[in-house]
């Protein structure tokens, strides 16, 4: 049949095949009829009981009702003025007047009921999501003193995952990640369910929530103009949205920096210098290059720290000398704070800044130079890695120049765990002494090391053995069962402080000893942090300064560097010249007798 523009069907007639039986055309309103009772029937029986329960209980409905709006505001609002610091997580935060808050009622109130259903429940889950970085920022400050970067810092969740299984076992790390899974899953829907709500109570009293709009806006923009500010802070805010765009000048950022490093990698001051033109006057030296973990300023300048960690350099100063050494220390800025090593450790290697995850995907992935790398690339040295924090493939051997890499199960360590920490410092360096410093070998040695005793959470920590005492690392036994537990540490600031300050002593200790006991009249030594502990126990710090020695028998090691006005002795003083650690490697370069041949990008 030919399709009709008509709004009404035109007559049928009896004549028509395709007309039913009056009788067989059920109305409209018998349709409707048989789907309402349908839909009574299919319903649930909880619905049913509730409009029960509230029709014999009609006062404590309403007070149900009325704290459920209420939570629902109290939710949604703390959302919006949620800073994105522990530092800032103050009542006087909560006393405030969002713009997003008016913004938002005056769009529910201008929108028909499915439009303002779906717009709230966007809002809410936005204002859900919102609330998980900005928790995020909290926590990656308080340990890495940056924010949370959404391109590049989702993979460090499953480093925290780890550290946790590592510092308190496996079966708290699952119980961990479950519960942020579950818990960010129920933000999310009750900041969704919140938001609902109070777009229908709008609804609900549209007149009165559009005056109390008005008046609301009318506030925040008079606000606005006096600056008013209630305990300290401004009245009117807008730090949703303010967050939000910090986040959107974070992402293009990172975009941006990604170009435009990949280029900067690609131009080496020290790139294209043949083998025989890097480092000559070191050849025939034993050079050895360690990073302390979590070795930082506040060891040696904060009040609580640094009696503890002042004595050990001194006294392994002074024992040094005694065995014929001489040191001289500085500082240097590192790339990251808090954690992350690897990116205080590539950025020392290649003079390259690499403060970023991308930033050290980018530059392991190239062939930049690396200070290690120079050594490998001269012919003249055998390079090792010792690495007893490593516990899985580790391709950026290749990239640092490293012939040998030790990890943690090529020791031989039969100990326990210390925490996170796979073995002692003390054993590392003993193991080392072992495998290839003290053997007979026809080219000198270049090592990287790095010590992870002093490595967070601080507890429990090893103590000091007899060299010849050490074996497979099974006397450690007693002394692991006999120290501090992880989680008491953990949740204590000033112990954690007071055990990172020992935790640093005996790194410092045990390595100040191997030097002592086992270095000969070619070891050189080159030791530093790769970054500050966390704020916790820094404090409010804003430095990123570790310390950084040079340590050798030989006075022409120490003459080359005279031009740097480093501190005399292991412990860098106050004024002693701080620079970036991506600088350090082309000063080294260039003080023993390397020659530039520029790579151009």
């Amino acid at each position: 049949m030919p399709v009709t523009t008509h709004f009404r069907r035109p007559p049928q007639t009896a004549d028509d095949p395709d007309t039913p039986e009056p009788a067989a055309l059920p109305s409209l309103k018998a349709r409707l009829t048989r789907l309402t009772r349908l839909a009574r029937l299919a319903a649930p029986a909880r619905p049913a009981h509730w409009r029960a329960w509230r029709t014999r209980h009609p006062r404590a409905a309403l007070a149900a009702r009325r704290t459920t709006t209420v939570l629902a505001a109290v939710v949604v609002l703390g959302a919006l003025l949620l800073p994105n610091t522990l530092v800032a997580l103050e009542p006087n935060r909560f006393a405030r007047l969002p713009a997003e808050a008016v913004i938002g009622a005056v769009l529910l109130l201008c929108l028909p009921r499915v439009p303002r259903l779906v717009l709230a429940a966007l809002f809410g889950a936005g204002l859900g999501a919102l609330t998980v970085l900005n928790l995020l920022d909290m926590g990656f400050t308080e340990y890495l003193g940056r924010g949370f970067n959404v391109v590049l810092d989702w993979g460090l969740l499953d480093d925290a995952r780890s550290y946790v299984a590592d510092s308190m076992g496996g079966a708290a790390a699952t119980g961990a990640a479950v519960g942020a899974v579950v818990g960010v899953l129920l933000l999310l829907v009750l900041m969704t369910l919140a938001a609902v709500r109070l777009g229908e109570l709008l609804a609900a009293h549209r007149e009165r929530a559009a005056r109390g709009a008005l008046l609301a806006a009318t506030v925040w923009m008079t606000c606005v103009a006096l600056g008013v500010q209630t305990f300290g802070v401004p009245v009117a805010t807008r730090s949703a949205s303010g967050a939000l765009e910090a986040q959107a000048h974070r992402v293009v950022d990172t975009l941006r920096d990604e170009a435009a490093f990949a280029k900067e990698a690609k131009a080496d001051r020290f790139g294209a210098t043949p083998g025989a033109q890097l480092v000559p006057d070191l050849r025939g030296k034993d050079v050895i290059f360690t990073f302390i973990e979590s070795y930082g300023r506040s060891a040696i300048e904060d009040p609580v720290m640094a009696p503890g960690v002042g004595r050990t350099l001194d006294t392994g100063t002074k024992a040094l000398a005694e065995a014929g050494y001489r040191a001289r220390s500085g500082w240097l800025t590192s790339a990251t704070y808090g954690g992350s090593s690897w990116l205080g450790h590539s950025t020392f290697m290649s003079g390259l800044w690499v403060d970023n995850q991308q930033r050290y995907r980018t530059v392991t992935a190239g062939d930049h130079l690396t200070l290690t790398k120079a050594f490998e690339k001269t012919g003249e040295w055998d390079t090792v890695g010792v690495m007893p924090g490593v516990q899985k493939a580790w391709p950026e051997a290749e990239w640092y120049g490293l012939d040998k890499v030790y990890d943690a199960f090529d020791v031989g360590y039969q100990g326990p765990k210390f925490s996170w920490s796979t073995m002692p410092d003390q054993y590392a360096l003993a193991a080392f002494q072992r495998l290839e410093h003290g053997r007979e070998r026809d080219r000198p040695l270049m090592a990287e090391i790095i010590l992870t005793s002093s490595h967070q959470p601080w507890a429990p920590i090893p103590e000091l053995v007899g060299w010849d005492e050490i074996g497979d690392g099974s006397v450690f036994d007693g002394i692991e069962e006999a120290g501090e537990e992880a989680a008491d540490v953990i949740a204590d600031s000033a112990r954690s402080k007071e055990e990172y300050g020992r935790s640093v002593e005996y790194s410092v200790t045990s390595l100040t000893q191997w030097l002592e006991r086992y270095g000969t009249d070619d070891t050189v030594l080159v030791f530093l942090g790769d970054h500050e502990p966390i704020t916790r126990v820094t404090g409010d710090r804003t430095s990123r300064d570790v310390p950084v020695s040079i340590v050798a028998k030989d006075p022409k090691v120490l003459d080359a560097i005279a031009g740097w006005n480093w501190t005399e002795g292991l412990r860098p003083a106050q004024d002693a010249p701080v620079w970036r650690m991506s600088s350090f490697r082309d000063r080294f370069l260039t003080a023993y007798g390397s020659t530039p041949h520029p790579a151009k990008g």
